[in-house]
């Protein structure tokens, strides 16, 4: 990653403005989940689950996940009464997810995690403004997540609609307008030289990895965790039609 630092304001002028859901806002460790693998004790200080002794180990468990989630055999974990009581004192997720607000890419379900695995952020093209990148900060700085992960997918309708504005479409009404601008420019550097389908999964592909680009750059805080090598930011796309998740 280049050391040079974007300051906020430029960086999150390219991306606009979005509407975030985030879940999650309290910082101290969870109990023990129900699938047997150790979680930290509470501290004033979130400190990492002690099985998730990397990134790559956070990343494992998502993919874990995604392989029952695509093979129709979830385990829906973490979601019985004794878990979510052992949630009530604070939370311990194993990550951090940035994804589109499309219904069709609920992370939970997509990386078959339950109540208290994910800090889920949510915008339409995982376009990132001070909400965003505010909630994002809070799980890297006070959670403790080991990853973030910027999940586009494929078919996303925030894409399509500004490789529509690109090919010469009217810009949309409202503040949809914005997440147009904000995205154009990972649409723009995608070659035009192939057919529509892989068109649209190019530029879906460019702006999650430019959205996490951007993230890693942006905030100081990221940045520095990154630097540090506390936290490691990654690109990745779900396809609606086989239900998998790749890393970029």
């Amino acid at each position: 990653m280049n050391d040079r630092r974007l300051s906020r304001r430029s960086a999150l002028g390219l991306f606009g403005v979005a509407a975030a859901v985030v879940a999650g806002c309290s910082s101290s460790a969870g109990g023990s989940p129900d699938d047997g693998e150790p979680r930290g004790a509470p501290s004033s200080s979130a400190t990492q689950d002690p099985a998730l002794t990397s990134a790559e180990d956070a990343w494992a468990r998502l993919v874990d996940g995604n392989d029952r989630f695509a093979a129709g055999t979830p385990r829906h974990p973490h979601e019985d009464e004794d878990h979510r009581a052992s949630l009530v004192a604070g939370q311990h997720p194993i990550a951090c997810v940035l994804s589109c607000a499309d219904s069709r890419v609920a992370p939970e379900l997509v990386f078959d995690q339950g109540l208290g695995d994910l800090f889920t952020v949510r915008s339409a093209g995982e376009v990132l403004d001070d909400a965003v990148v505010g909630s994002i900060e809070y799980a890297v700085e006070h959670v403790a997540v080991p990853l973030v992960v910027v999940l586009g997918h494929a078919g996303c309708g925030a894409v399509q609609a500004t490789v529509d504005v690109v090919r010469g479409a009217p810009t949309p009404d409202g503040s949809i307008a914005a997440l147009v601008t904000a995205i154009e420019p990972a649409v723009r550097a995608v070659a035009t030289t192939i057919d529509d389908d892989a068109y649209l999964a190019a530029c879906v592909a460019a702006q999650a990895q430019a959205a996490a680009d951007a993230l890693a750059e942006a905030s100081p805080i990221v940045h520095e965790a990154v630097a540090a090598g506390r936290t490691s930011v990654v690109a990745a796309v779900y396809d609606l039609a086989s239900a998998r998740v790749t890393r970029l």
